[in-house]
């Protein structure tokens, strides 16, 4: 099993959502997240300044069976993309094991 992370920009979290379960990830955390990047410029918006060094982004946590993994990662980095600096970052790592509570069942079945 992978869990894939993925932290993307507020305003592509709904084609990253759709994007998700065109390809069958139906569940997946996420939360509002606010980072740092590398970016120093400010922006001026209407004659305010506004400091882009504190980013409003998505951060999203799935956990897939691992030939399940590549669809995954594909639809976030299709859908995610603008081609502009701060479209996020992707991160994937093992996972060992899972447990369904309910019923004590573990392993990769505990996803479906």
């Amino acid at each position: 099993m992978k869990k894939i992370e993925a932290i993307v920009r507020k305003s592509k979290f709904i084609a990253v959502k759709n994007a998700l379960h065109s390809v069958g990830v139906n569940f997946f955390s996420y939360w509002d997240v606010t980072g740092i990047g590398n970016e120093k410029e400010g922006h001026v918006y209407r004659g305010i300044s506004y400091s882009t060094s504190d980013i409003q982004r998505r951060y999203l946590s799935i956990v897939v069976n691992d030939d399940f993994a590549d669809a995954t990662i594909s639809a976030i980095m299709t859908s995610a993309r603008t081609g502009e600096v701060g479209d996020g970052k992707i991160f994937v790592s093992d996972i060992q094991e899972s447990y369904r509570i309910r019923t004590g069942e573990k392993g990769g079945k505990t996803l479906k």
